[in-house]
């Protein structure tokens, strides 16, 4: 059976701009056109809905606020990612998360890190400047990186060092006299002092200038010299030709194909160097937007033909399957449970192991956190319970007469869960499993043995190397 390539194409685009989608969607999409679909993405009409957050409050009110425990947080930002039509401003927000990583470990107030996806849903898409003003502003980000702590008679470097290592620059472009001097330019940048914690939770913090704390004085920046501000130290940083391309080399990591860990970036050059000149003249040429370094990335070749060049992160493993197989629909009750599954395989939300968030590509798979990844993939697609299953299972029987042959089981299952490109010898191993448990029969007396056939394939493919890849 031969695959649409306008249907790979597009599911392709929908893996890496999204979480993935049902086939009906993805031929929606199809019809509409490409790069109408990179537009519809990049830039959502107020039509096409976001997940009901007021919905889920309604139902789960303890998702709101959150305390020392990052759980409500997780599951919270699981139903967005699950439920939203805005496909691609829930992965930038997820992206940001990634990039701009905080963690609860520490925040131990996990409301302020639901506030904070929240401003990468609104803004994560938009001006780059004013995303880091924003995030300068971040209650969150302030106490993950003790900018709180940061006084002009003892400044604190925490936040301007990782400013210029992890968010803007990388290593190698500043010196530690600039550390210095950024911090300076940051101190007073504080949070309000916190309302008592009693009587149920924990309340948001909020964002507060000082200026008795702030260092006034005249300051000494990667060559500039004036009485800088954290404003005029944001400026200053996106004139440097180390940010765009920084910010590019994230960008194509994430959304196209797998690179060096970060720290490395300093002497590991980009895997596509022509890919990151392009969309690091792209962010500078339009002053800083990101909207059209996005455009620029999805409609490009370097793009298209980069299918299955990316391990698949925990968190598009999880809420892919669940997206395919329309489970968790809503305000679930089992959303809390659910958005634990991710952190077994590794990534866990609302809690990165450190600043530099979660390391990527191939450190995502290792003996335990593969069979986890499996598992749960394979009870989702094997559950034909599951309105997306029945789909999937009826898609796969249609047209067929009193029996399927082996060989197109699996061809059309195949196309189904990608469409997926497997190696000629995982094919055959997949054929033989058929084949050994029989003829697959279709009739009305064994309806239900054959549907949970077409899932049980549906859940071996899921265990392939090949389905690691999005």
């Amino acid at each position: 059976m031969s695959t649409n390539p306008d249907i790979a194409l597009m599911a392709h685009l929908m893996r890496r701009a999204g979480f993935g989608t049902n086939r009906e969607e993805l031929e929606q999409l199809t019809e509409q056109g490409y790069e109408e679909t990179v537009e519809q993405l990049v830039d959502p009409p107020s039509s096409i809905p976001g997940a009901d957050q007021y919905e889920l409050f309604r139902y789960m009110p303890s998702l709101e606020t959150g305390g020392p425990n990052p759980v409500p947080g997780a599951a919270n930002l699981l139903y967005h990612m699950v439920n939203t039509q805005r496909h691609l401003e829930e992965k930038m927000a997820f992206f940001w998360h990634h990039v701009f990583a905080t963690g609860n470990s520490k925040v131990d107030n996990d409301q302020n890190l639901t506030i904070q996806l929240d401003m990468f849903r609104e803004h994560g898409m938009g001006n780059y400047r004013d995303l880091l003003i924003r995030l300068s502003q971040s209650p969150a980000m302030i106490y993950w990186l003790d900018n709180n702590e940061n006084h002009k008679r003892s400044p604190n470097e925490n936040w301007g060092r990782e400013l210029l290592e992890l968010f803007s620059l990388g290593v190698g472009n500043y010196t530690e006299t600039d550390v210095f001097e950024c911090a300076r330019a940051f101190t007073g940048w504080t949070i309000n002092p916190k309302i008592p914690r009693t009587p149920y939770h924990r309340f948001a913090w909020s964002y507060s200038f000082r200026p008795e704390e702030h260092d006034y004085s005249e300051k000494t920046f990667l060559g500039h010299v004036g009485n800088f501000n954290g404003d005029d130290i944001i400026d200053i940083i996106l004139q440097q030709p180390a940010c765009s391309r920084f910010i590019a080399r994230h960008l194509y990591n994430f959304f196209v194909a797998d690179e060096a860990q970060v720290p490395a970036w300093d002497i590991e050059p980009p895997r596509d160097p022509e890919a990151i000149d392009l969309l690091a003249g792209t962010f500078v040429d339009s002053g800083y937007e990101l909207r059209p370094v996005l455009r620029v990335l999805f409609n490009s070749d370097f793009f298209k033909e980069a299918r299955f060049k990316k391990v698949r992160s925990p968190v598009e493993v999880v809420v892919g399957a669940l997206r395919t197989t329309g489970d968790l629909q809503g305000p679930d009750p089992r959303l809390v449970a659910i958005a634990q599954e991710p952190s077994h395989m590794g990534q866990a939300l609302h809690n990165p192991p450190s600043v530099e968030g979660w390391q990527t590509g191939r450190d995502w798979i290792n003996s335990g956190s593969v069979v986890k990844r499996i598992n749960f993939v394979a009870d989702q697609v094997s559950n034909t319970e599951l309105p997306g299953v029945q789909k999937l299972v009826q898609r796969v029987l249609v047209s067929s007469d009193n029996q399927i042959k082996e060989e197109d089981l699996v061809d059309r299952c195949l196309d189904l869960m990608g469409p997926l490109e497997i190696s000629e010898e995982t094919r055959r191993e997949l054929i033989a499993y058929v084949e050994a448990e029989g003829p697959v029969k279709i009739s009305p007396d064994n309806g239900h043995d054959t549907e949970q056939r077409v899932a049980d394939m549906l859940a071996l493919i899921a265990a392939t190397p090949e389905y690691q890849f999005g």
